[in-house]
């Protein structure tokens, strides 16, 4: 009972980061239909950012306090993943909007290596250790243990996704967004302007990618320019188990799948005798990703595309 409550809480945090970066994948294709898969890489530059402004205010300021110190370097890395997508979303992607599906496609693969080569350029391509800046004292539930940097991350997340919802369902440029999403055409005739929702819609995404970059490398104490790959891969898929453009179904499916591959990788590593664990994770992803589309294609949720005139 112990290593299930222990995996279950392993996978509660790893979805919830998931979730965050599958948010930023679906609210984009929900409003122009378009993957950005550069979108990991946003989450690498927000990791990378987030450690460097930790060294110069640990070296400015010693004596601040860590959890000060972290949400000091998340807003920023947050400022600098916003303005960065903004500008991605401004000359690479609106240029070819009116264009083939391929086209923006391919441009955004060509975005994700860019932005890798950038940052091995800027950071150097060696692994870096991501300091722990919250207490290190576990914490026992009913026989498993989390610790606070898991605890934060869990909060944050919930908080985080909370504001969202509020955001799109609730707010002027929600509206504005389901609006766009709906028809851009009939949106700009009521006094809305399209381009200005994609921009906010791809700026919101990369502040969540951020957010989950600062977790990822809190969680697993290591940063480098490679990083965002797999979770954004990851990401992706939950967005489409979910239902891609369906928010709560990229909340699902974040959930769902850190649930999968932390009780698979658990249970899998156990029944073998430790031959099967850990390192065959990646595989799960992929697999329940199969199953799911054979068996209900438009997601868990159903996919939630508004339909173009």
């Amino acid at each position: 009972m112990e290593v299930l409550l222990q995996q279950i809480i392993n996978g509660l945090v790893l979805g919830s980061m998931y979730a965050l970066v599958a948010l930023g994948y679906t609210m984009v294709y929900g409003i122009i239909g378009l993957i950005n898969f550069a979108h990991g890489d946003v989450l690498m530059v927000g990791a990378l950012t987030s450690w460097t402004i930790i060294g110069i205010m640990r070296d400015a300021s010693p004596g601040m306090p860590g959890w000060m110190v972290l949400i000091m370097a998340t807003i920023i890395a947050m400022v600098v993943c916003a303005a960065l997508n903004y500008t991605i979303e401004k000359l690479a992607y609106r240029p070819l909007r009116s264009a083939a599906r391929l086209a923006p496609l391919i441009t955004a693969i060509g975005m994700s290596l860019l932005l890798q080569t950038f940052a091995m350029i800027i950071w150097k391509p060696n692994p870096k250790s991501y300091p722990n800046l919250l207490s290190t004292d576990p914490v026992a539930i009913g026989g498993a243990v989390i610790s606070v940097t898991q605890i934060t991350i869990l909060a944050t997340t919930v908080i985080t996704l909370a504001f969202l919802m509020w955001l799109v369902n609730r707010t002027n440029l929600g509206r504005a967004m389901r609006a766009t999403a709906e028809n851009p055409r009939v949106a700009a005739l009521m006094g809305i302007k399209p381009d200005t929702v994609i921009s906010a819609t791809f700026i919101i995404g990369a502040m969540l990618a951020a957010i989950a970059g600062v977790m990822w490398a809190s969680n697993y104490g290591s940063v480098q320019h490679a990083m965002g790959f797999m979770p954004g891969l990851k990401a992706f898929v939950a967005a489409v188990m979910g239902g891609i453009g369906n928010l709560a179904g990229a909340v699902v499916g974040g959930v769902a799948l850190g649930l999968i591959e932390s009780l698979g990788a658990g249970y899998l590593g156990k029944l073998t005798g430790g031959v099967l664990g850990s390192q065959y994770t990646d595989i799960f992803a992929f697999i329940v990703l199969a199953i799911v589309l054979t068996l209900r294609p438009s997601g868990l949720l159903g996919e939630r595309v508004a339909d173009r005139a």
